[in-house]
């Protein structure tokens, strides 16, 4: 894909995020001009407050929209909408959303983002990869036995780094505009051959238990999480992860002319960093 030579503000949403600091990382690298979209940032952004939106999107053109915690939640799809009438008024010219996979809230953004009458490219994803090194299933992993409502189901877990890089590319260049890209890796595992990849490349055991969904939010009560994560995760692994996203796709292929990165390269190099050793 061809570079553009105008290089616009970028606003990066959750731009602290799994795939946000990766995608700011990369655009600073290239010296484009970029936007932190967070509360910890200068101005700052909330999602619960729209007063914080305008002054965030002030000289902005582009716009990687994610949503924390996730676009399956009670209220994203208002917020969603309300952003991106927003966005559209204060000049932005181009969004890429970061979408889920197989979730009809996540669908429904899609569409108010296609009907917004500005560029889109919206980035449907699998099962992050980093989830086993950055989200809920590090600390098992360090201990050595997860336990998960996931059995038999296939999932095809896509890298964030590859993610950032078709963000990235959505951003900065021309020939992205209207496309979705279906993001997944190259191949289709389980959960416990997922932890199977992982215990091979640390080299030490770790045991995997499949576990009922009652049982796993049951856990997840015991050490205190929040119930509205549990309500997420709950979602996620009975609604989304019943086997409707047991495919591949060739959404990294068509945008960056290459194939994704493979699950157990990803574990390779994580395990490399001992975050996995860690107690």
């Amino acid at each position: 894909m061809k570079a553009t030579t105008n290089q616009a503000k970028v606003l990066i949403l959750g731009g602290t995020g799994k795939t946000g600091r990766r995608i700011a990382q990369l655009l600073s690298e290239k010296e484009w001009p970029v936007q932190i979209g967070s509360r910890s940032a200068d101005p700052g952004f909330d999602w619960e407050n729209p007063a914080t939106w305008e002054l965030v999107l002030k000289g902005t053109e582009a716009v990687y929209l994610s949503y924390y915690p996730d676009l399956a939640v009670p209220g994203a799809v208002d917020a969603i909408n309300t952003f991106t009438r927003t966005a559209v008024t204060c000049g932005v010219k181009k969004i890429v959303l970061l979408s889920g996979r197989g979730e009809k809230e996540a669908e429904a953004c899609e569409e108010i983002v296609m009907n917004s009458g500005i560029d889109w490219t919206i980035l449907r994803c699998a099962w992050f990869s980093q989830n086993f090194s950055e989200g809920y299933l590090l600390e098992p992993l360090q201990a050595g036995f997860v336990a998960l409502p996931a059995g038999a189901v296939v999932e095809p877990f896509i890298d964030a780094d590859d993610i950032a890089d078709v963000a990235v590319a959505a951003l900065t260049e021309e020939g992205h505009a209207g496309q979705l890209y279906e993001l997944t890796g190259p191949r289709l595992l389980t959960f416990a051959e997922a932890v199977g990849e992982v215990a091979k490349a640390t080299g030490k055991p770790i045991q995997y238990q499949e576990v009922s969904l009652d049982e796993y939010k049951a856990m997840l009560q015991e050490y205190g999480i929040p119930d509205d994560y549990i309500w997420l995760v709950s979602y996620l692994f009975s609604e989304v992860l019943d086997g409707r996203n047991a495919h591949l796709s060739d959404g990294v292929q068509r945008a960056l002319n290459r194939a994704p990165r493979d699950f157990a390269d990803y574990a390779r190099e994580t395990a490399a960093t001992g975050i996995w050793n860690q107690q």
